[in-house]
């Protein structure tokens, strides 16, 4: 019997220390994306990906142009073609699409891996901020409204407007527009 006292004052005892952890903690949130793209930093960024990805648009548009022109060579002279001339500009055609797709695939890939190494410093420095205006405000936890709806939170707890000042964004600035 003395067992199963000591047994209950303990679970007891759990029970109220978790409900006083609980109590304690302070669940903030923050648009981070907005963040980003309201950084001064960030049109630099943006700029530096725009003159990278041109450098790939430019090479795509000559190596479509050229399957174009092939394209239309061979539409033109298919008629007085050889079989075997036929299949093999056929084959040249198919080819040069392949190289054409496989080049896409391979620059986007390159855009997005240089995105992100260009992006990491700025996104470092404002997880940063984020977190010191956390502790600093007393939140256990910041929550990225970017990824997900709060269907109802409180104004207070939207440390966006403190991060900005943290960071030196005026209160005022628009994110800038995202380019696809």
């Amino acid at each position: 019997m003395k067992k199963l006292v000591k047994v209950a004052l303990v679970a007891g005892c759990l029970l109220l220390a978790g409900n006083l952890v609980k109590a304690q903690s302070k669940i903030g949130y923050c648009n981070f994306n907005a963040l980003v793209q309201q950084a001064p930093e960030f049109k630099s960024v943006q700029g530096q990906i725009d003159a990278y990805q041109k450098t790939f648009l430019d090479r795509l548009q000559a190596m479509q142009s050229e399957l174009q022109t092939k394209a239309e060579a061979y539409d033109k002279n298919k008629a007085t073609m050889t079989d075997a001339t036929r299949t093999a500009t056929e084959s040249e055609l198919q080819d040069l699409n392949k190289r054409i797709q496989d080049y896409n695939n391979t620059a986007s890939q390159s855009v997005q891996q240089k995105y992100g190494d260009l992006l990491k410093p700025l996104t470092d420095k404002l997880r940063a901020a984020v977190s010191q205006v956390a502790k600093e405000k007393g939140y256990t936890y910041v929550l990225d409204t970017s990824n997900t709806d709060l269907l109802v939170a409180p104004e207070g707890d939207d440390l966006l407007a403190a991060v900005k000042a943290k960071v030196g964004i005026p209160a005022s600035a628009a994110p800038a527009p995202v380019k696809k």
